[in-house]
């Protein structure tokens, strides 16, 4: 839905339990303001007011779960939604009077930005319910992602505290399920010379048959370098088994759910046609259908490429200064799914794979040329979305180029 047209324009401020609105007409006439309790029958009575003086857009500053009530009654009620992001909603604020961060002056500032602007703003689409539960899926695989990283940083930390050669072994092969069987059960270098090579190694043929050798005698080794043992070493033992084991869960959570994502991204009909084209498996091809919703809300390539911040930024001021540089604005999960997608597809497609070392031959580096490729490939996805037909590399010899 696009608010473009609308006379009344409903800035909210959002919050967890208490949102802040403010009402402006599209000629800049203030209506009223006023906090709004996160309640169905509260933002009920506020349309119905906003109504009463035109045709209305609801403006907003953030679409997380905070936002979800507000949103589900705006699109039951047919009443179309901006979304002014953060960067946006900071460099407005900047132009108008005054300093003070209040939350009736950022819901006027939105307003009247709305107003202002409201051929500039990101509507929100109408979104099915497989996308929805998508975008959840895919918050909690970062969660848990992250949960990952965080543990296995921290156990490799403790492991330098009580062998630097050990962490130097196993360290960097925390991702290995039988690397952490043994961390569970020998955490230290006392217990793992006490256990003994040919009970660890069966330790880790269990779940990693294909390292156990390899890595067991490169522990045995680490063990053999080091004679001292560090102080509190029993300790530290006890944390390395505690993470060890929390890791070990939270990768077969991960892995439960990337099922999941697969099987409900696979079940969407414009999953079967985006996982078609190089780059995008499950994972990042649902990121990638979430964050572009409705595919079309955007009328170019260009338009989806701006919006997940791909497209170039030019910089020109009199004769010193002429360039491009990256954007730092869009939608940064899109972003990173794209970028994500073109760098796999740089190294298999081979279409990709020549615009990127064309594109690294004319001096540009690593990064920015998987973004070249990431910006070139936004006509190709939104065709294949529009029209929901599956990537054919005979149809798509020949493509527009994008800096």
């Amino acid at each position: 839905m696009d608010g473009t047209n609308a006379e009344v324009f409903v800035g909210v401020d959002m919050a967890k339990d208490e949102h802040y609105a403010q009402a402006i007409t599209a000629g800049g006439v203030e209506l009223f303001d006023r906090p709004v309790a996160n309640d169905e029958a509260v933002i009920e009575a506020l349309l119905d007011t906003a109504v009463g003086h035109g045709s209305v857009a609801v403006v907003i500053d953030m679409t997380a779960s905070g936002a979800q009530l507000l949103l589900a009654v705006a699109r039951r009620r047919g009443v179309p939604v901006a979304y002014v992001t953060g960067l946006q909603m900071r460099r407005a604020a900047d132009l108008y009077a005054g300093s003070a961060k209040t939350d009736p002056r950022d819901a006027w500032v939105l307003a009247d930005f709305a107003s202002r602007n409201a051929d500039r703003l990101t509507w929100l689409e109408i979104s099915d319910e497989l996308l929805v539960r998508l975008r959840v899926l895919n918050g909690r695989d970062t969660d848990l992602a992250t949960d990952s990283n965080r543990m296995i940083n921290r156990c490799r930390d403790a492991m330098v505290a009580v062998s630097p050669a050990l962490e130097r072994a196993v360290g960097r092969r925390l991702g290995q399920a039988g690397v952490r069987d043994v961390l569970k059960r020998w955490s230290t270098p006392s217990a793992l010379q006490a256990a003994g090579k040919t009970r660890v190694r069966n330790v880790i043929k269990k779940r990693s048959p294909r390292l156990a050798v390899k890595v067991t005698d490169e522990i045995f080794d680490a063990l053999a370098a080091q004679t001292v043992t560090l102080p509190a070493e029993t300790t530290w033992g006890e944390v390395i088994c505690d993470l060890a084991g929390d890791l070990d869960r939270v990768v077969a959570r991960r892995s439960e759910l990337g099922a999941t994502i697969e099987e409900l991204f696979l079940s969407h009909p414009l999953g079967v046609v985006l996982v078609t084209l190089c780059g995008f498996g499950p994972r990042t091809g649902a990121r990638t259908l979430a964050e572009i919703g409705d595919p079309n809300r955007f009328e170019t390539g260009s338009r989806l490429a701006s919006y997940a911040g791909l497209a170039p930024t030019d910089w020109r001021s009199g004769k010193s200064i002429n360039g491009s540089f990256q954007s730092r604005r869009g939608n940064h999960r899109l972003k990173n799914a794209m970028f994500i997608a073109a760098f796999v597809a740089t190294q298999h497609d081979p279409d990709a794979k020549a615009y990127y070392q064309r594109k690294r031959a004319e001096g540009k580096r690593h990064n920015a040329a998987v973004i070249c490729v990431a910006r070139r490939r936004c006509d190709l996805i939104l065709a294949m979305l529009k029209t929901r037909t599956p990537y054919d590399a005979t149809r798509h010899e020949i493509l527009p180029i994008a800096s």
